[in-house]
C-alpha cells in the first residue's frame, strides 16, 4: 500500500463522529471535512443524518449511520425500524452492530434472521443502501469471530466491520482484519477502532481492509501528505 496517492487513501476513509456529546457545529465541520479531503462518508448518529445531508447536498461524499450502536442488544424489530428511519433521513449507508449474545451462544437463527430482515430494508431502496455488519471483534474467540463473519456472508451484506470503537475491550487488528476478510470472502472488510494514523491506515489497507472507520482522518491524511509513515 505504499503506492497509495492521497486520492486513493482519503476515498477508503470513513470519517466518523459518533459521540454523544458531539454538537451541531462539530457536524457541521465533519462534513466539510469530508468534502475538502475527499472522504469516501461520514459517519454521524441518526439524530445529526438530516443535517449531515443538508450540508453535503449535491456532493460526492456519502451519509452513514449506525444501528443497534454501540451494544447490539436491540430487538430485530427495533432495528428494522432504526434501519428505515435513517434510511428515509438520508443515509446512503447502514453500520449495525450485530447481536453479540447471539453470537457467543452460537445462535446462527437468530443472528441469521435479524440481519436478513435489515438487509431486507436496504436492498428495497433505490438505490441499494449499504449495510455493514459490526462484529466488535475484541471481545470474541477466533471461533465467535469465524462464527459470525460466515453468516454475514451466507445472508449477503456488504461488508463486515471489525469494531463500534466503543469498546474498552479494543478496536481493529491486522489479525482480525486477515481472519475477517478469509472467513467472509464475498464481503468487503472495513476496519475501525483505535486507527489514529496513516501508518495504523495503511497497514490495515494491506491486511486486507477495504474501508477505514476513524476520528482521525484529517490526521491520517495531513500525516501521509507529510511523509510520516513510521
Amino acid at each position: 500500500m505504499t503506492n497509495i496517492e492521497e486520492k486513493q487513501l482519503a476515498y477508503r476513509i470513513d470519517h466518523t463522529l459518533l459521540n454523544a456529546t458531539a454538537t451541531s457545529e462539530q457536524i457541521k465541520q465533519l462534513c466539510q471535512q469530508a468534502k475538502s479531503y475527499g472522504f469516501c462518508a461520514v459517519f454521524v448518529n441518526p439524530r445529526w443524518i438530516t443535517l449531515a445531508a443538508e450540508e453535503l447536498h449535491g456532493c460526492k461524499v456519502k451519509i452513514g449511520s449506525v444501528v443497534g450502536f454501540p451494544l447490539g442488544a436491540d430487538s430485530t424489530k427495533i432495528k428494522v425500524a432504526q434501519t428505515e428511519d435513517c434510511i428515509f433521513a438520508g443515509a446512503d449507508e447502514i453500520d449495525i452492530v450485530a447481536d453479540l449474545a447471539a453470537i457467543i451462544e452460537g445462535d446462527s437463527t437468530y443472528l441469521s434472521h435479524q440481519l436478513r430482515a435489515v438487509l431486507k430494508v436496504c436492498r428495497s431502496m433505490r438505490p441499494a443502501v449499504c449495510l455493514k455488519v459490526i462484529i466488535e471483534a475484541s471481545v470474541l474467540n477466533r471461533e465467535q469471530k469465524i462464527f459470525v463473519c460466515r453468516i454475514a456472508n451466507e445472508v449477503g451484506v456488504d461488508f463486515v466491520k471489525t469494531s463500534t470503537g466503543m469498546n474498552p475491550a479494543g478496536g481493529a487488528t491486522i489479525e482480525d482484519v486477515k481472519l475477517m476478510k478469509e472467513s467472509a470472502p464475498n464481503c468487503k472488510v472495513k476496519a475501525s477502532g483505535g486507527i489514529r494514523t496513516a501508518k495504523q491506515a495503511l497497514e490495515m489497507l494491506e491486511a486486507g481492509a477495504d474501508r477505514i472507520g476513524t476520528s482521525s482522518g484529517v490526521e491520517i491524511i495531513n500525516q501521509f501528505r507529510a511523509g510520516r509513515l513510521q
